[in-house]
């Protein structure tokens, strides 16, 4: 039996990956900063594991608790550097749905980690598989303002190497504190962002 220990959930370990990039991979060094790509993630038990519940809103309903703590290990972990993107996943143990994990990365989860870093007018991009312990899961990074800018379409891989349980599922999140070193694509730039619908 697990015992709650975060609200209703029982979370068994906290993950954060830092990594820094100086260079592209041409070896050219960085135009301004470097990319800073963070990665939290929470091992929580799954009491869905193994059957089939058609109602998931125990899951739900007290998961703006969940996000608002991610936001602040997120506040924590960028030391006061800005957040410029952002992503979620989930990564379910095999007894598990990945509709379990998607519900603790719905609007009322999310919305509390939008305020944490400075707000967010564009959707968070998403994905999410079912897996066993060291099972590598690549996270999905855009602008949080505005999905059209291509200088921020990235991805952050991760991997976890005691996790997921079978009846565990990872909630997972992703942030940049910058698009890609030497975008050179085109099309909107960060500068010129309107903010107006999450697009442009």
């Amino acid at each position: 039996m697990k015992t709650p220990n975060f609200g209703p959930f029982h979370i068994r370990k906290w993950y954060l990956q830092v990594e820094d990039t100086l260079a592209n991979e041409s070896g050219v060094a960085a135009d301004g900063e470097p990319v800073r790509k963070i990665v939290i993630a929470a091992a929580v038990h799954n009491p869905y594991a193994g059957r089939f519940e058609p109602d998931l809103s125990g899951f739900i309903e007290p998961s703006p608790a969940l996000g608002a703590e991610f936001g602040r290990r997120i506040r924590e972990a960028a030391a006061g550097a800005a957040i410029h993107s952002y992503g979620k996943a989930c990564l379910v143990g095999v007894d598990g749905e990945y509709e379990h994990g998607n519900a603790l990365l719905t609007n009322p989860a999310a919305n509390p980690v939008r305020e944490a870093v400075g707000g967010g007018k564009s959707w968070v991009p998403s994905t999410g598989k079912r897996g066993g312990p060291g099972t590598p899961i690549d996270i999905p990074l855009a602008h949080k303002d505005a999905l059209y800018v291509r200088s921020h379409y990235d991805t952050v891989t991760a991997t976890f190497n005691d996790a997921p349980n079978r009846d565990e599922l990872l909630v997972i999140w992703a942030f940049a504190t910058r698009g890609r070193l030497h975008a050179r694509l085109g099309g909107l730039r960060a500068s010129e962002i309107k903010g107006q619908d999450g697009l442009v």
